[in-house]
């Protein structure tokens, strides 16, 4: 593994880029398009790492721009960056200051970051579709409560949603399409709805995930997806754990949806009823049981064996309260 003794921040913006490196004064703008980037890498040492945060489709040029011309790139969880910064009593927010926090992010936190690397053809397809049925549905939630109670709308807003079922339907048929062509995963998505509670959508999410990302263990999935606690205690003080909810929100959301399918389940439903016999709160069960399907979905994604509920039965006295 090559060292890295150049760190550099890219604060990304849809049409421009402002570069910073750790330890250096100044910056240099330049165009977010291909010529540009391509110019300015060849700047740059072959030692150099470039990061940026995490902005959708903006930011995708200069990583792999950057993977391709042999240098280190990273996607930065601009969550992670924003608390870096505050903790740094940071005051001021401009491209330059941006920039210069994630360059410093970078080389203080460069042993812990994975570089990116770039996706198949066909897991990029995947990955975009699924990304487009997100954000259909996102605005589809969003309209549904603008229109809500308003009168004389109803024919209009029941035509407007089959049109949803309609579009929904079709980029669900385009990922099981693209899905099939690949045997490996085609084969990995079945053994995963073998999964009480995980159906289509949740199967083809994580597919496209894992077949990825390369996690090094299950607990680095689980806080990938911000599903793991995070503890608030101090001195002899045992605080409430909440979850981190780092990452992508809407593999939470998946999960919560697949939790709620699975505890009114045979496999679940007592597994759900002992948690709340705990003491939890609906909610909080849900989140519980939606992290303990995660290890299963990483279990059997690992063993390449199906679902086994009879190993997931809680004590038998929970199991009916």
């Amino acid at each position: 593994m090559q060292a890295h003794d150049v760190f550099v921040g890219v604060d990304v913006a849809k049409a421009t880029l402002s570069c910073c490196i750790h330890g250096r004064s100044g910056q240099q703008d330049l165009l977010n398009d291909e010529a540009s980037i391509v110019n300015w890498l060849a700047t740059l040492p072959a030692s150099a790492a470039v990061a940026v945060e995490s902005t959708g489709k903006y930011h995708q040029a200069v990583v792999r721009l950057a993977h391709g011309s042999g240098r280190a790139a990273y996607v930065l969880n601009a969550r992670d960056v924003f608390f870096y910064a505050k903790a740094l009593g940071v005051r001021a927010k401009t491209d330059r200051t941006d920039a210069q926090i994630i360059a410093s992010y970078l080389a203080v936190h460069q042993g812990e970051l994975k570089a990116w690397a770039p996706a198949t053809p066909l897991q990029a397809r995947v990955r975009d579709l699924l990304r487009c049925r997100a954000g259909v549905s996102a605005k589809r939630s969003s309209l549904q409560m603008v229109l809500r109670d308003v009168r004389g709308l109803e024919s209009a807003v029941e035509a407007l949603d089959q049109r949803f079922d309609a579009l929904l339907s079709e980029i669900d048929s385009q990922i099981s399409s693209q899905l099939e062509q690949d045997e490996e995963l085609k084969r990995s998505r079945a053994l995963l709805r073998t999964i009480t509670g995980v159906g289509p959508q949740a199967s083809a999410m994580f597919t496209s995930l894992l077949s990825r990302v390369p996690f090094a263990n299950v607990d680095a999935l689980i806080a990938f997806t911000g599903l793991d606690p995070r503890p608030n205690d101090s001195g002899t003080k045992t605080g409430k754990r909440r979850i981190t909810k780092r990452g992508n929100p809407e593999l939470r959301r998946q999960l919560y949806l697949c939790a709620f399918a699975a505890s009114h389940s045979k496999a679940f439903g007592p597994v759900y009823r002992s948690i709340k016999a705990r003491g939890f709160k609906p909610t909080e069960a849900l989140v519980i049981l939606g992290r303990k399907i995660l290890r299963i979905i990483w279990a059997v994604w690992s063993s390449k064996m199906p679902f086994d509920p009879s190993r997931f039965a809680p004590p038998a006295a929970c199991a009916k309260t």
